[in-house]
């Protein structure tokens, strides 16, 4: 975790001729831990819910609550997918709190992310107005904007996967660089104690602070932040339709 000679993930096992990250593998875990999260809540539903499928309830009432707010009625559809896509985030991002390298610190895993924004954003786009009804939005109000708007188009998931990857990775070197530091003081100032001096005990409370901010909220922050835009730039391409018509 606090090791700064290698920025990039690491390949941690090998199956085959094709090698496995450390952000493919622990991208696994989380999901499956998500999942398994998911059955275990989703388990015995009552009608009249109590314990575990209140929380259940409460989240996934939260959720559509924050789709139909943010996209509209008529987007309420995108729900499971931005819920989804916000709680993988979060874990993914929250990673370096357990010792881990986050998975959103890799540009691999923040492309795919907004790759997979920028497919929905360009199929629901052509769904709601058809093909030649997106070529017109694109060209509007006149012709010679269809080049900018296919360069608007594409540097929007290039942005937003290099945000996402740049707040996660500046998280992790800011971290690497106060543990590593705290240590070096700890055998400075504590060294010459018989045992108590090889332990990093600066490290134990002085960093509490800077670690909240960096693996608790700036995860979440995030998290939220990239979801929000996915879900902005969705309901753009849906909405633009209705406006179209008009």
């Amino acid at each position: 975790m606090h090791d700064l000679s290698h920025i990039g993930p690491r390949n941690i096992m090998r199956i085959g001729s094709v090698y496995i990250s450390e952000t493919v593998f622990f991208g696994l875990i989380v999901a499956a831990v998500l999942i398994a999260l998911c059955l275990w809540m989703a388990h015995g539903l009552q009608k009249v819910p109590k314990g575990k499928q209140v929380i259940a309830e409460l989240i996934v009432k939260s959720v559509y609550d924050l789709v139909t707010g943010s996209m509209g009625k008529h987007c309420e559809k995108f729900a499971p997918y931005m819920g989804t896509l916000f709680m993988f985030l979060i874990l993914g991002n929250m990673l370096g709190l357990f010792g881990f390298r986050p998975t959103t610190a890799d540009v691999n895993m923040t492309f795919a992310l907004a790759g997979t924004t920028f497919l929905m954003i360009q199929y629901n786009g052509f769904k709601t107005m058809g093909f030649v009804g997106k070529i017109k939005h694109m060209c509007d109000p006149l012709p010679i904007m269809f080049p900018l708007k296919i360069i608007e188009e594409i540097s929007f998931p290039i942005s937003l996967g290099f945000r996402l990857f740049g707040n996660i990775l500046g998280g992790v070197i800011i971290m690497a660089l106060v543990f590593n530091g705290l240590e070096w003081l700890s055998e400075i100032v504590l060294g010459s104690i018989p045992f108590i001096g090889k332990l990093p005990w600066l490290q134990a409370v002085i960093p509490l602070p800077v670690n909240f901010f960096f693996d608790i909220f700036e995860p979440v922050l995030q998290a939220f932040i990239f979801t929000m835009l996915t879900m902005v730039f969705v309901s753009m391409a849906v909405v633009s339709h209705e406006e179209h018509e008009h």
